[in-house]
């Protein structure tokens, strides 16, 4: 980080179910058994896009949801399969590789069995983790404090730096403390980078990403979701279709950010002082693309960035009984 903030391509879950590869709903990433190939390849395209991390696919991957789709007793073959797929995607540029452990849904505040369950599940994941050798953890979209808490104290206890992230989907987390000071306090635990991913977009994420840089010292991460958020909905689960209904999560593409506004977000995100830059649910190599262009790196897809000066009609070599049509293009 003290070159320049690293990008960290995310979104693994919703670029896949967009293939055909990972149902909505449970969200749990079958597909590294399933197609281990599919995820190898987004990892690469995502590399080439400019991510300087690869984030193993172990989101949803924890003992609570693979239960919940009868695929418990492959636990520890899928941890271990996107682990062994993040490190050969990585091994020829030398990325980062990430482990990846995300909010559990088995924690209750105030409730030492959950708090124990949720202790157990991390301890598993971090482990194989760190036995595949990673370079750090990515504990994310984590919406209680307490939870936050203990996925840093497994962390802490196989030596791994840790990346924390908070989804700020409501005003205040789940156990009813502000988001800055959610972050100030992990912060004061010892994770090494703290901020926020998935829930909002850029135009409301990047306010709270304010307030944070001046609550907390040293790396801060900033991870939005791809989609317009607003005042009134201030995160993607509160957008709404053009009839009225939700439109999480199926009902998103209407309110897409387009390559301008993810480069303008990560300039914004620089200009903070953000360490940690990317994109969560939604985001396809295409944004991380302009993600790194706008940081000033030329990764490996940039060789085929737009160049409408060798278009047919908006280029350079129009001819010209082509011209009067241009009009209607403008």
């Amino acid at each position: 980080m003290a070159a320049g903030p690293v990008i960290c391509a995310e979104g693994y879950v919703f670029e896949l179910e967009r293939r055909g590869y990972l149902q909505a709903g449970a969200y749990v990433p079958e597909v590294v058994l399933e197609h281990p190939e599919v995820v190898l390849q987004l990892h690469e395209e995502f590399l080439r896009a400019g991510s300087d991390v690869v984030v193993a696919l172990t989101y949803y991957a924890h003992r609570e949801k693979l239960r919940a789709v009868g695929l418990e007793n492959r636990l520890e073959e899928l941890n271990r399969k996107a682990l062994e797929l993040a490190k050969h995607a990585a091994a020829p540029s030398g990325a980062l590789v990430a482990g990846n452990i995300c909010n559990t849904w088995a924690y209750r505040p105030d409730d030492e069995a959950a708090a124990a369950e949720v202790r157990r599940q991390y301890t598993e994941q971090v482990g194989w983790a760190a036995e595949a050798g990673v370079d750090f953890i990515l504990a994310e979209t984590i919406e209680y404090v307490g939870e936050a808490l203990i996925a840093l104290e497994v962390i802490q206890s196989f030596g791994l730096p840790a990346v924390i992230n908070f989804s700020p989907i409501y005003e205040k987390s789940k156990d009813g403390i502000g988001w800055a000071e959610a972050c100030r306090i992990v912060k004061e635990h010892g994770a090494d980078v703290v901020g926020f991913n998935c829930a909002r977009g850029p135009a409301t994420l990047l306010p709270l990403g304010r307030r944070l840089r001046k609550t907390v010292d040293g790396p801060i991460a900033l991870v939005p979701v791809p989609y317009r958020t607003t005042a009134d909905a201030i995160s993607f689960q509160f957008l709404k279709r053009r009839g009225g209904s939700s439109a999480y999560t199926l009902g998103l593409d209407q309110h897409y950010i387009d390559r301008d506004e993810a480069a303008d977000f990560a300039r914004r995100a620089e200009a903070l002082g953000t360490g940690f830059i990317g994109l969560c649910c939604g985001a396809g190599p295409h944004h991380i693309r302009a993600v790194a262009e706008a940081l000033g790196r030329r990764p490996a897809a940039s060789r085929y960035s737009a160049d409408f000066s060798r278009h047919g009609l908006l280029g350079k070599q129009v001819k010209s009984h082509e011209k009067q049509f241009l009009e209607l293009w403008k």
